[in-house]
């Protein structure tokens, strides 16, 4: 008799965990589901990406892993060019679709920061690992994205990586603008 007992507290307890995996899941879901995302590219947008970035950056602190950042900016190219906002949106568009490629799902996150700039954070990469994508990134942009008159797409790519070394790293609002303000001004990485 007592045994009966003892298997039903085990199928009990076995159904409270499974319901508690599901709940989470179900969170995670929510939140995915529930991000705000920049409506033309379905990135994140600035304040997701800062918040987000706080957690990585604790992470990395608390693991001791690399932490990379990397910049992508237009350098202007819509204001140089005067393009109507439909070509604009289409280079924008495809800009993205370059880098989505190189990002690892699950691990990278990515989010348009402003109108031209993109903001791709790289947990577990050193800067020199973020170099070559970012290098690879900007090359292939170059290659691949061209206006309707042919002209060619300037893209500025920019690195910064935390860290046990690093006091400073862009958590901020401001300091995140200071690393695009930064890697628009670079010509190449």
């Amino acid at each position: 008799m007592w045994y009966f007992t003892w298997i039903l507290g085990l199928l009990l307890a076995c159904s409270l965990g499974i319901m508690n995996v599901l709940r989470l899941e179900a969170q995670e879901t929510w939140d995915r589901e529930h991000i705000p995302l920049d409506p033309l590219t379905r990135l994140m947008t600035k304040d997701t990406m800062l918040s987000r970035l706080k957690e990585k950056v604790e992470n990395s602190k608390r693991n001791g892993f690399p932490f990379s950042l990397l910049v992508i900016s237009l350098k202007d190219f819509k204001a140089q060019n005067n393009l109507p906002a439909y070509e604009m949106d289409a280079i924008v568009h495809s800009v993205v679709d370059c880098f989505k490629e190189d990002i690892r799902a699950g691990v990278d996150i990515a989010a348009r920061m402003n109108e031209q700039d993109f903001l791709i954070a790289m947990p577990g990469s050193p800067l020199k690992k973020a170099e070559e994508i970012a290098t690879h990134i900007k090359n292939k942009i170059v290659d691949r994205v061209k206006t309707s008159e042919g002209l060619v797409v300037e893209v500025a790519a920019g690195v910064a990586e935390y860290s046990d070394y690093t006091e400073n790293f862009a958590t901020t609002a401001h300091e995140v603008d200071e690393l695009i303000r930064l890697a628009s001004e670079k010509s190449g990485v």
